[in-house]
């Protein structure tokens, strides 16, 4: 990557091959985008990785709220730094100062952010308050996680398949694990770009079957199985994420009884493909979905993940306002 910390002064921001698709929208699902507007997407991460200097500027005198109902790292990390890495400014509004839906109606915050802000991410518990927020607000809202997607770490992930695998069409991604909102995401982006999804899951714990649908009405080729070992069978890449997410903590002991023929470990890592990569979105519970030796191997590209969500973050930010 180039340093941003070099003297002179910033380039032109270079031309991309089409307008910014995304200007005024908001990206509350991955089906809100089509394989050009993902493409785009990726193409624009691309560059502003390259060359950071180029687009810092960009987004001069605009303000992004990250509205918080759950505590974060990466996203919020990610958010902030690269809002103001492209010239302007991140709002932290976390769970004390703003209260959705409990302390002040979830309109009435989108309502009000409207007039001091330019774009919000939201981190929320339900879905449906996201889907709100969308509606009420005047300002392009960013889902940045809620119960049921994950667009931006999904978009990450693909940025990062791309990079290590130099294509997309045609890989095998298998999920092993919960059907969950980051498994959600991934599987609708799959069936934009080509990439085939082997998802093992425990009986009971399979993805929303809507989203296999919309998958597959959009072309995704998509296999359901209980199978841990079938589904990595030759896969490209193995992904993994923790088997009791926030707000499912009372499950937890219950959980890792059913999950735990899921665990990603060496052996069944030696059931996908020769150059297979790990993937996990993060934060990891070691010992449990993944052993130490895979989430450290050679194999593992979760901290190009995690980076990739910066990059991935601020093309959608420069789509959305620049």
């Amino acid at each position: 990557m180039a340093n941003a910390n070099n003297a002179g002064a910033a380039a032109p921001l270079p031309p991309l091959r089409w307008p910014a698709p995304l200007v005024g929208e908001d990206l509350v699902s991955i089906s809100d985008l089509t394989s050009d507007e993902i493409y785009f997407l990726l193409d624009l991460a691309g560059r502003v990785k390259a060359q950071p200097r180029r687009y810092q500027f960009a987004l001069q005198g605009k303000t992004l709220a990250l509205l918080f109902e759950k505590p974060s790292l990466r996203t919020r990390a990610t958010f902030q730094i690269g809002m103001e890495q492209l010239g302007g400014r991140a709002l932290y509004l976390g769970p004390e100062e703003v209260g959705l839906g409990t302390r002040e109606a979830v309109r009435d915050v989108a309502r009000n952010l409207s007039r001091w802000v330019d774009v919000i991410a939201a981190r929320v518990r339900r879905h449906e308050t996201v889907l709100e927020l969308a509606a009420e607000a005047r300002v392009p809202v960013i889902n940045a996680l809620s119960d049921v997607e994950h667009p931006c770490q999904a978009l990450g992930d693909i940025l990062t398949l791309l990079e290590h695998k130099r294509k997309l069409a045609g890989l095998l991604l298998a999920w092993v694990g919960d059907g969950n909102n980051v498994c959600h995401s991934l599987l609708l982006a799959a069936s934009h770009l080509g990439v085939r999804m082997k998802i093992a899951t425990p009986a009971g714990y399979e993805p929303a079957a809507r989203m296999v649908t919309a998958a597959r009405a959009a072309g995704g080729r998509i296999e359901l199985t209980n199978d841990p070992v079938a589904a990595v069978a030759g896969a490209d890449a193995v992904y993994t994420d923790v088997w009791t997410s926030m707000g499912q903590e009372a499950e937890a002991e219950a959980r890792r009884e059913i999950f735990r023929p899921f665990q990603v470990n060496t052996a069944l890592m030696e059931k996908a493909g020769e150059q297979a990569l790990f993937l996990h979105c993060l934060p990891a519970r070691r010992g449990e979905e993944v052993t130490d030796e895979v989430l450290d191997s050679p194999a593992s590209v979760t901290c190009d993940q995690a980076e990739n969500r910066l990059h991935i973050q601020k093309a959608l930010l420069l789509s959305l306002l620049a």
